[in-house]
């Protein structure tokens, strides 16, 4: 099989390698951190992200990022989405001419209010068709432990899709494909604020009745912003809206909803940073996608409270209050 890179030693990259090495593909992961690259490399382990874990002989780690990618046929980005635009003006150039670009982020970029797999196609210079996006319920620890689990591979080219949906099926890993890239995109970002809210709710001891409300309410403001922006409106009860939505919110290793019950727990934003210490990627991506609504005239009352409590120092208790007490609009 096309050897493969995965840019970034994350969980959730070190995952997505070990899932591609044990399809077949040998793969190579950059990371920055020298310690975590010499661990991967010499003792196929990353401890500090997925302890426990075994990788296999196949994978190995560099910190030298035209190694990584050179000769890769497929070439997997797993950084924090909002550090995607500066470095790939440094990385693009290493890439072949052909590779299939992955995208495992899932954000919406500041200021721009792009997409992931836009940022890519604009910062890198590469066709439409040759990025492919991975998203769905995709908790890094679960899938490398062999847990079953699903997701979609969504690209404009059908056929790479497939491609890319065979170098990653494995009997515990299910790929399904998609040409709706756009809804798979919103889905895999605005899960991420609905997650915070969620986890808000959790630490203030709110029910099941309040936390079934948000997560179906959560889901229709990503559909109305999918409409707007021209999604597949099936995309967002599947695995890329419904599923990552609820395996976000619901699981307590999701890094989103872990941060938001340290925001309904009364901490200030840098508290919360420092004791989770992981990328809560909705915490930024709450200001673009706010953004991104109003620029299409969508409204999105659960990303609007959410950015308040991050952003404007709003209280939770009273953010919460807000959204169940809207006026109730006539049909």
């Amino acid at each position: 099989m096309t050897r493969a890179a995965v840019i970034g030693s994350g969980a959730w990259g070190t995952a997505f390698a070990k899932v591609l090495a044990e399809a077949g593909a040998p793969v190579t992961i950059w990371g920055r951190r020298a310690s975590v690259v010499d661990e991967i490399r010499d003792r196929r382990s990353n401890e500090g992200s997925l302890p426990g874990v075994k990788l296999p002989e196949t994978v190995t780690a560099t910190g030298d990022l035209a190694a990584a990618v050179d000769g890769a046929g497929l070439i997997a980005i797993a950084v924090p989405s909002q550090t995607l635009r500066g470095n790939l003006a440094d990385w693009s150039g290493h890439f072949g001419r052909d590779a299939t670009i992955v995208s495992l982020m899932k954000g919406i970029e500041l200021g721009t209010t792009k997409r992931m797999s836009e940022v890519i196609v604009e910062t890198a210079q590469v066709e439409p068709e040759r990025v492919v996006v991975v998203s769905g319920p995709n908790l890094a620890p679960e899938i490398a432990a062999g847990q079953p689990t699903a997701t979609v591979v969504a690209c404009l080219d059908e056929e790479r899709a497939k491609r890319v949906q065979h170098a990653l099926a494995l009997p515990y890993f299910r790929p399904y494909t998609s040409d709706d890239v756009v809804g798979c995109e919103l889905g895999g970002a605005v899960k991420n604020v609905i997650a915070l809210a969620y986890g808000m709710t959790v630490a203030m001891g709110m029910g099941d009745n309040t936390r079934a409300s948000l997560i179906t309410r959560g889901l229709a403001e990503t559909a109305r912003l999918g409409a707007a922006l021209g999604a597949d409106p099936l995309t967002f009860a599947g695995l890329a809206g419904l599923g990552d939505l609820v395996a976000s919110c619901s699981s307590p290793m999701a890094r989103n909803r872990t941060f938001g019950e340290h925001l309904g727990r009364g901490e200030s934003l840098e508290q919360a940073q420092a004791a989770t210490r992981q990328t809560a990627e909705g915490v930024k991506s709450c200001l673009s996608i706010r953004d991104l609504a109003r620029a299409h005239d969508v409204e999105m009352p659960i990303v609007e409270q959410v950015e308040k409590v991050c952003h404007e120092g709003a209280d939770p208790r009273i953010a919460v209050k807000m959204l169940m007490g809207r006026e109730i609009k006539p049909e």
